[in-house]
């Protein structure tokens, strides 16, 4: 009698092993020839040698399979176990799988834009109005990429600057006073893969979350960077990030420009790269605007609300400088 170890590297073992084992004491009953015994992510086998031999390729057939679609129903072991393929839904224009399964795919037309400029550079700005599935989309690729292996390492960064509030004035330590302006990125990834596994990924530096002053002086090579909210970045700011870029590196620039917290005296970096390096090859742009909108349909009503304000008021502001000139000349 043989013993063996497969060691589930690429999925939570959660997931093989089911809402309350279910999974495994299915796996058990598939193969009555074997002991099996699993513990955290290693899945001991006892038996003969060819059967064995059969039963580590159907693990790792399963691992593969619930790596890609982050699910892992019954009938899906029987089908692999039987030799067919599993039925899955079609994929299309899927970026990746949600933790319960479900297909993550661009919901307009220029998030689907968004997915082909990722793909024809190497670095992509993409800016519309909150709700805009921007940095939903970005993360979905970069996630995509990080599975697929394509690159090595994550990245995402925003930068710490926020309307009325200092980060020195905030209580807790340096963590604690970032973590809640970093939150809506953990809130999507934690929509893509499942908590032992990112909690994994973070503690080895394969995910990393960070505000955008700690990019300073690092050079990131093999990796999908996302720079999230970057109208908040001054123009030196933006291109401290953006001379980063290292070998084999994809980068994400979002951000609204509707929504700039920096002092009124002080330009975004953002807005100035966007003119700056508009046009030039391996650099997309991609502007989402309301029709983009994914959350609740109030929220495109409220972002029209504001664009019809922000007309109202430039037009007043230029009446009244053509009424000013007019005096003038008069006088």
């Amino acid at each position: 009698m043989i013993e063996k170890h497969i060691i589930l590297e690429d999925i939570d073992p959660a997931l093989i092993y089911g809402v309350n084992n279910a999974n495994l004491q299915m796996i058990k009953a598939l193969f009555p020839k074997l002991r099996i015994m699993a513990r955290g992510n290693v899945i001991r086998a006892m038996g003969d040698d060819e059967v064995l031999e059969t039963f580590e390729n159907y693990i790792k057939q399963l691992e593969e399979y619930g790596a890609r679609y982050n699910s892992l129903k019954e009938e899906v072991l029987l089908d692999i176990f039987n030799g067919n393929r599993p039925m899955v839904e079609r994929e299309g224009d899927v970026i990746v799988f949600s933790i319960t399964g479900r297909p993550i795919t661009p919901r307009s037309e220029n998030q689907l834009q968004l997915v082909k400029s990722y793909r024809e550079n190497d670095m992509v700005f993409a800016v519309g109005p909150a709700g805009s599935g921007k940095t939903y989309t970005a993360i979905a690729l970069a996630v995509r990429a990080l599975k697929n292996k394509e690159v090595k390492k994550l990245i995402l960064c925003r930068p710490a600057v926020e309307a009325g509030e200092k980060l020195g004035f905030l209580p807790g330590d340096m963590k604690e006073k970032i973590d809640p302006y970093l939150q809506p990125l953990y809130d999507a990834l934690e929509d893509m893969i499942p908590p032992q596994k990112l909690k994994e990924f973070m503690e080895l530096g394969i995910i990393q979350i960070a505000p955008l002053a700690f990019m300073r002086g690092r050079t990131l090579n093999d990796a999908v960077v996302i720079l999230d909210e970057a109208q908040n970045t001054t123009i030196p700011q933006l291109k401290m990030f953006l001379t980063r870029m290292g070998m084999n590196t994809k980068m994400i620039v979002t951000g609204d420009l509707t929504q700039i917290d920096l002092p009124s005296s002080v330009r975004s970096g953002l807005s100035h790269a966007m003119h700056l390096l508009r046009g030039i090859k391996g650099i997309g742009v991609v502007e989402l605007n309301k029709k983009d909108i994914v959350r609740h349909k109030l929220v495109t009503r409220i972002v029209e609300a504001y664009e019809k304000e922000k007309e109202t008021t430039s037009n007043f502001s230029s009446m009244g400088r053509t009424r000013t000139s007019r005096e003038d000349v008069n006088e």
